[in-house]
């Protein structure tokens, strides 16, 4: 395989690589994957939610072949302290009608099937590929240096997508090491359980599912969260912490979900299953400000690699999706002009600037500093929210009036009103 050249080489084989490689083999052009693992899926790690678009753009209505869980027919926001939860919800069969909004899944079937349709629209999947370097001409990337055989391979483009710790953006000298703020550390369980049982415990009919995103003492005061998705005969249970609260509070990650597994609302939904696979993953959380250069000569970077991740709104797999196919479109336009140097791939970033992912990280560039500089939402309110709710619900003898008195004091010596309409304006500012 020496020197043997190529269109285009994309290395990683996630939703992003993937998808850029399909529409790239859809246009004619010659591709290979490089994958490091020894299939596409089997180093790659999610919370578990996929969303529709904008696969079905490249792959219409792939979900009736793609080894998808459940649909998501209800979403829930849980805030937990020691007792018990406060929470709310969605629930719409909007959801899950014949283009159903998003899915539970497991990367490691669902990025294996992805690749098979990479490979079927002609893209060459190589994988147990390590890339360990690219090559460089006067500046420019032509190829990577692999681990394989003929270590060598050659290409007009190299799209790189592999991962959050991009070492390949790294030795480009345009992705500094990631700060420990940046990043977060998330475990996930699976646990196992009978369909039907998933279905009585979430009241859902067969085929459908539910999300359940978990804030507060779960992550003992870290900047962190939590989340629950039922799959067809499982559940996805984890908790993700940012590496320096870690660091901070000397929390384990192991310690945290274990933990979780018991809290009172969590244990009766789990009661029964049985610990299948425990993962864990580093997971981009530094938003818009973390974003680096993401092409340039010879090269353009997508996905976790270019820290495209909304974790707000645990949106990650569509973003990756979305920021392939831009990629893809520029390199396209680049192939027939014949000019793959950073000014002729410019216009992958002027469209993913265009797009709902950059839009996106913009309005969100300063939550990251935001929960790291006030860390009463993660220490104060949830205590103080369940508190309050469960004063407002208990029935004892006292009237209204003296509820609500006591709930007013509750705020007052916890937060104070001032401090609290502080929060609630800095909040509100930082969400516009």
């Amino acid at each position: 395989m020496a020197e043997e050249k190529f269109d285009i080489i994309v290395v990683g084989a996630g939703p992003s690589g993937l998808a850029a490689a399909i529409r790239l083999a859809k246009a004619g052009l010659e591709v290979a994957v490089l994958e490091r693992g020894a299939f596409a899926g089997s180093k790659n790690v999610m919370g578990g939610i996929f969303y529709r678009h904008p696969l079905e753009t490249l792959l219409p209505y792939f979900w009736k072949e793609a080894p998808v869980e459940r649909a998501i027919v209800e979403q829930r926001y849980w805030m937990l302290d020691s007792q018990g939860h406060t929470g709310g919800g969605v629930r719409s069969q909007r959801f899950v009608g014949d283009k159903p909004n998003c899915w539970s899944v497991f990367r490691a079937k669902f990025d294996r099937w992805l690749a098979e349709q990479a490979e079927a629209a002609g893209v060459m999947l190589l994988t147990e590929a390590t890339v360990e370097s690219l090559l460089q001409e006067n500046g420019k990337v032509i190829g990577v240096h692999t681990n394989l055989e003929d270590g060598d391979l050659w290409a007009d483009v190299v799209v790189i997508a592999d991962g959050v710790n991009s070492l390949l953006l790294r030795d480009l000298g345009v992705h500094p090491e990631i700060k420990p703020n940046q990043a977060a550390t998330t475990v996930k369980e699976v646990i196992t359980l009978p369909a039907e049982k998933i279905e009585d415990r979430f009241n859902v009919e067969p085929g459908q599912g539910v999300s359940i995103e978990l804030f507060g003492s779960l992550t003992k005061g870290a900047v962190g969260i939590g989340f629950l998705y039922a799959n067809q005969e499982s559940i996805s249970l984890g908790v993700g912490v940012l590496v320096s609260e870690l660091a901070r509070l000397n929390l384990k990650p192991h310690d945290l979900i274990e933990d979780l597994k018991s809290h009172p609302s969590i244990r009766p939904l789990i009661a029964g299953g049985k610990t299948e696979e425990y993962l864990a993953h580093l997971i981009p959380e530094g938003g818009y400000r973390t974003v680096p250069r993401v092409h340039g000569h010879g090269w353009v970077a997508v996905g976790d690699a270019a820290m495209l991740v909304d974790s707000l709104h645990r949106e990650g797999s569509n973003l990756a999706v979305k920021s392939g196919l831009l990629a893809a479109e520029a390199i396209i336009q680049a192939k027939e002009k014949q000019d793959f140097s950073a000014a002729g791939l410019a216009p992958y970033r002027q469209a993913l600037d265009a797009s709902f992912v950059m839009k996106d990280l913009k309005k969100y560039k300063n939550m990251s500093h935001f929960l790291e500089s006030n860390p009463q939402i993660f220490n104060v309110y949830p205590e103080l929210i369940n508190d309050a709710g469960t004063a407002f619900f208990t029935v004892d003898g006292k009237t209204k009036r003296e509820m609500q008195a006591t709930i007013l004091k509750m705020v007052c010596q916890r937060r104070g009103l001032f401090g609290l309409a502080r929060d609630a304006l800095q909040g509100g500012l930082t969400l516009r």
